[in-house]
């Protein structure tokens, strides 16, 4: 006969068992309104207490539950930005060990800069405005905006996202001071080869960089154009940061890019450099249908690197980063 003590103890872990379960991984497909310009594509990652059927389109090494409700109260939220050329999905993997921790986490596909339009990629001043527009959008009208805690949103970025997130935190690059000489230096560069024969608009000339308040913690992952931010660019830049830089980056080289943001971050930070890896190991790994439909680079890492090891590691250091700052409690 069990005593009364082992009873109650064994009810305890039972109930802790519950409460510490990973939830399901629910999935929309969204759009966001733009007062400037065309509606934004988004797609949502969020806890449900339904099951996963299968994955959604793009994403193959993800069953979600795809339209399911929404499960939990004061949730919070990380938004993505991704890197140039790219879509909401970049980062799915991510976004999923998010969710398992308990976070929505809302992904916009950037206009005028994804893998469909390119027509505006030098327009870095809309990056940053169009991340505020979906925070916005996740606060106050998207259908699980009653379940998010607006004290608690992070941003995560990767390549011209993680430049988006330093800006949208509070960054100020000079691109009008410091690009030309950049590409003067360094004209084989990727950011040099995209403008290579385009002059600067307007907006970068003399921009007016959005800065979201709401953001209170950030991960930027290889940064694009770190070069333009300098110590005085990135002062505004105060909440906890963790900055990503792959040890191989053959797209953004030293170092101008990680590397300059990190030496001039003026506060204490969490810099990790992954030896080995090559730029666009920081996006999903890729299955049998992304290998056969996307170009090389973005699925081919270094012999010998494991990309999925790595983002084992890396979505567990990320997801831990977001929970320790934005006060949400261990799964």
């Amino acid at each position: 006969m069990r005593s009364p003590r082992l009873l109650a103890l064994l009810a305890t872990l039972a109930f802790a068992g519950v409460a510490h379960a990973d939830p399901h991984v629910g999935f929309m497909r969204l759009s966001t309104p733009d007062p400037s310009g065309a509606p934004i594509e988004v797609g949502v990652w969020y806890p449900t207490d339904t099951p996963e059927t299968g994955p959604a389109g793009g994403m193959e090494s993800l069953p979600v539950a795809t339209g399911a409700p929404v499960s939990g109260d004061h949730l919070p939220l990380v938004v993505m930005s991704h890197g140039n050329g790219g879509w909401f999905g970049g980062h799915y993997d991510t976004a999923a060990a998010l969710v398992r921790r308990g976070f929505v986490v809302a992904a916009l596909t950037h206009t005028g800069d994804n893998y469909r339009d390119q027509s505006r990629a030098l327009e870095m001043t809309d990056r940053p405005r169009q991340l505020s527009v979906l925070i916005g959008y996740m606060l106050n009208a998207s259908p699980m905006h009653a379940r998010i805690d607006p004290a608690k949103v992070g941003a995560f970025g990767f390549s011209s996202g993680g430049f988006t997130v330093l800006a949208a935190a509070g960054g100020e690059p000079n691109l009008a001071a410091t690009f030309p000489a950049h590409c003067l230096k360094h004209p084989g560069n990727y950011d040099c080869r995209l403008s290579a024969g385009k002059p600067l608009p307007a907006g970068v000339l003399a921009p007016t960089w959005t800065h979201d308040a709401r953001i209170k913690a950030v991960v930027s992952a290889a940064p694009a154009l770190g070069f333009s931010f300098g110590r005085e660019g990135l002062k505004g830049v105060t909440q906890p940061l963790q900055l990503w830089k792959a040890g191989d980056d053959e797209i953004l080289p030293d170092p101008d890019y990680a590397e300059a943001v990190h030496r001039a971050l003026p506060r204490a930070h969490d810099y990790r450099v992954v030896p080995g890896a090559r730029h666009f190991d920081f996006l999903a790994p890729c299955g049998p249908q992304a290998a056969r439909q996307l170009p090389g680079p973005l699925c081919a890492s270094a012999p010998g690197f494991d990309r999925a090891a790595f983002h084992a590691d890396f979505n567990r250091q990320v997801a831990t980063f977001f929970a320790t700052h934005l006060g949400v409690g261990e799964r």
